[in-house]
């Protein structure tokens, strides 16, 4: 696990591996005609760190050629999505249920495995949102700006998850089998899962749940996802998202 970054107020993602790179792009699409290419040596960089007196591997002072970057710009102008396919990425995400659900209806080029409340036995977490609005002009989806609630609803809200979390407590301690008991839990509690992908599979997933129509919650997992997968990819994220 390299990176893991924050989301929501108790969620996050965690980079777990990445498999290849804007080379493998380049020669994944190279390969219909019977050829490879290299990485380029970044001589400004290297100046750079032998100024500064640091020391560096091989992987930190290459860049892709100009004809590999037109390369990456030219299929991903065009379409061509098959050689962006090959790179993997595996992140283990935490998110409330309700969220999961928008994220698995993702499905091509996506693999998940997502933890079972049949099996675990640490207390379940719970997303509090800030409340925003009905969305302007009476639209079906969406929500409008964040807004101030008056009176008990908020008490009333907290102690109702709280009730769940009890009555699900309960539940278990009479002997009731944990995959029927977590029935009561909300849509609210915070589930985890891997969540592996070809760098293809997430540009079109960030590109549909970063846009500004998308639920505000998800946007906000979008955002951090393009932040992780950008600096491993940066010429190919560049020009698919």
């Amino acid at each position: 696990m390299e990176e893991s970054m924050k989301v929501l107020d108790a969620g996050h993602v965690e980079l777990v591996d990445s498999m290849g790179s804007d080379l493998m792009v380049c020669n994944a699409a190279r390969v219909s005609f019977s050829k490879d290419t290299e990485w380029d040596t970044d001589e400004e960089a290297i100046s750079r760190l032998k100024k500064s007196g640091s020391s560096y591997h091989e992987e930190d002072v290459r860049k892709l050629s100009e004809r590999d970057t037109k390369l990456i710009r030219y299929l991903a102008k065009h379409n061509h999505w098959t050689p962006f396919a090959h790179p993997q990425i595996t992140l283990r995400i935490k998110a409330p249920i309700s969220i999961r659900t928008q994220f698995f209806k993702h499905k091509q080029g996506f693999v998940e495995n997502e933890i079972s409340r049949r099996y675990v036995s640490f207390e379940p977490e719970f997303y509090f949102p800030k409340w925003r609005g009905k969305p302007k002009d009476n639209a079906k989806q969406g929500s409008g700006d964040f807004i101030a609630i008056e009176g008990d609803t908020i008490k009333n809200h907290n102690n109702a998850v709280k009730l769940c979390l009890h009555t699900y407590n309960e539940l278990l301690r009479n002997g009731v089998a944990p995959e029927q008991a977590r029935f009561v839990l909300p849509q609210a509690m915070y589930t985890e899962w891997y969540w592996t992908g070809s760098l293809a599979a997430y540009a079109r997933f960030y590109k549909q749940r970063i846009d500004e129509h998308a639920q505000w919650e998800i946007r906000q997992y979008a955002s951090v996802i393009g932040e992780i997968i950008r600096p491993l990819f940066p010429v190919s994220w560049s020009e698919l998202a």
